[in-house]
């Protein structure tokens, strides 16, 4: 048990990554009522793309993030703009939902089978800051660190954005009611859109991290996108911090069940709490009721 304290804060850092995923999907249920069952896909995106940009030019991999989260945002706010919001304006408010579902599980292939024609399926590593750091006794990957600092530092920025400015704030009325928004005179059409695009924006981010910890590979995706389902659930359904705060937790548990149980049991478990919670509390962390 002397290595417990170190398997917690190797949860944590891992738990940064995974907040920050999910937090992207949370924007995109929680404003644009689009379960994007393709997001982990952007993640893949951004992990390839930050892997080429950094291992083709020779580009720091934070920097490549910078230069591959727009074209991830752009891709984001297009495909809200032209097939969320196609489908919105053709469905009965009530089928939307099932039909954008749907839809995203076209678009998680035609991503999956692009990333699989361009990288192949064969991992590939590009460690980034990739030595050990020692602090109070336990050692780290000082990659992880950077990871999770940038993680941290984007979450309290976004929860700022939120919560203090205006825009924020309008982002917030179209969540709770966007009739009343719209009637309000906020451009609610724009605001899904840039939701979404700051979705794909963090996945493409968490997917940078990921670069440069850990090998990465076009098959990525799936696995991602069910993680970041899971916290958010257990974060509450749209709520930004609750999926930051149950990517740690989430982090812990990983890293917990990996070194002192076995590493092909994490899913499962990740699967038991989920089930646990939906029976307990089945509005999630900070949900609403």
């Amino acid at each position: 048990m002397s290595e417990l304290p170190q398997i917690i804060v190797s949860g944590i850092l891992t738990g940064g990554i995974y907040g920050l995923l999910a937090m992207g999907l949370s924007l995109q249920y929680g404003v644009a009522r689009v379960l994007n069952i393709a997001h982990g896909e952007f993640v893949m995106l951004g992990a390839l793309l930050t892997y080429t940009i950094y291992t083709g030019w020779g580009i720091n991999p934070l920097v490549a993030a910078a230069m591959a989260g727009p074209l991830l945002f752009g891709l984001g706010f297009l495909l809200q703009i032209t097939l969320f919001r196609g489908l919105k304006a053709l469905a009965a408010p009530a089928a939307f939902e099932g039909n954008a579902l749907l839809a995203a599980f076209g678009v998680l292939y035609i991503i999956s089978y692009i990333g699989l024609i361009r990288w192949g399926g064969v991992p590939r590593t590009a460690y980034y800051l990739n030595y050990v750091v020692e602090f109070a006794g336990m050692s780290f990957r000082f990659n992880r660190i950077v990871a999770f600092a940038v993680a941290a530092a984007i979450g309290v920025a976004i929860y700022l954005f939120l919560t203090r400015s205006r825009l924020g704030r309008a982002i917030r009325a179209t969540a709770e009611d966007p009739a009343t928004a719209g009637l309000m005179g906020v451009n609610t059409n724009i605001l899904l859109a840039l939701c979404f695009g700051l979705g794909a924006l963090l996945a493409g981010i968490a997917g940078s991290l990921t670069t440069m910890m850990t090998a990465v590979a076009s098959g990525i995706g799936f696995g991602n996108t069910v993680i970041a389902l899971i916290v958010v659930v257990l974060g509450g359904l749209g709520s930004v911090p609750g999926s930051f705060i149950a990517g740690i937790i989430i982090g812990i548990v990983s890293s917990l069940v990996a070194s002192l149980w076995q590493p092909i049991l994490v899913v499962p478990v990740y699967y038991g709490i989920l089930l646990v919670l939906l029976l307990v509390r089945p509005t999630g962390l900070l949900g609403k009721k």
